[in-house]
């Protein structure tokens, strides 16, 4: 009953009255109701389910905003593309295991599951988002997917909590598997994956950064000082004076 005319101002289609957009809980006194199955009809259900955990922590108050489903949507089509070949509609799977993946999946598996039992929706679901990007990233020629059956299998197990109907239908695809995916067990998490071998540090002089260095994780501060004061950008910086203090 509502059109926006122009930037921020919006009128009745009736009358043409000038209108204000206000924020407030669903109501039928405000006439404000979203009908979940017109939503399910347009994006189904699982983009529906998505966006409902998605939108912040289970005991906030959160308004509903109809233009942020269809990236969710996306995130879903991303989802389906790593995994299945659209034009045979086989599962596209990686011969070799990509190890910088492999780590991220094993983070990705201990985030989400912490997330559920903290009933952390939202967060857990960005883990997810964040492991699909750097798999459609990774994935090779046409044909070719990124991910082995193995991770396959685990990425299925923990996206079916919150796309239950997506992950069923790739689980249904790889070849041996049995049941249904929501009854298989939690995956197993290695410990020391989970841990980063080294980690990017900022070395400033005079207040701005110079420059960013990796350094081992557990570095002494010694060695932490002789590698930034080794950096070429440090080095400008100083401009061969005495280092006062570090």
């Amino acid at each position: 009953e509502v059109k926006e005319v122009s930037e921020g101002k919006y009128v009745e289609i009736a009358n043409g009255a000038t209108v204000t957009p206000i924020v407030t809980k669903m109501s039928k006194r405000w006439k404000n109701v979203v009908n979940p199955d017109d939503v399910i009809a347009e994006y189904g259900a699982d983009t529906f389910r998505l966006y409902e955990m998605y939108m912040g922590p289970l005991e906030a108050s959160k308004p509903w905003n109809i233009k942020d489903i269809p990236g969710l949507f996306r995130y879903l089509q991303r989802t389906w593309r790593v995994l299945v070949d659209e034009q045979t509609g086989a599962v596209r799977l990686a011969e070799r295991e990509n190890p910088a993946l492999e780590k991220l999946l094993h983070r990705t598996v201990f985030k989400v599951g912490q997330d559920i039992e903290r009933l952390a929706f939202n967060t857990a679901i960005a883990s997810l988002i964040q492991f699909t990007n750097e798999a459609m990233g990774a994935a090779g020629e046409k044909g070719a997917g990124a991910l082995t059956r193995s991770q396959a299998e685990r990425l299925c197990i923990v996206l079916s909590p919150f796309a239950p109907h997506l992950a069923e239908e790739v689980w249904s695809r790889l070849e041996g598997t049995r049941g249904c995916v929501c009854a298989q067990s939690w995956p197993a998490v290695d410990e020391r994956l989970l841990v980063d071998d080294s980690f990017e540090m900022p070395v400033q002089v005079q207040g701005k950064i110079r420059a960013r260095i990796m350094v081992p994780t557990g570095a002494q501060p010694k060695s932490v000082e002789e590698l930034a004061l080794a950096d070429e950008g440090v080095q400008k910086a100083i401009g061969g004076k005495p280092v006062k203090k570090i």
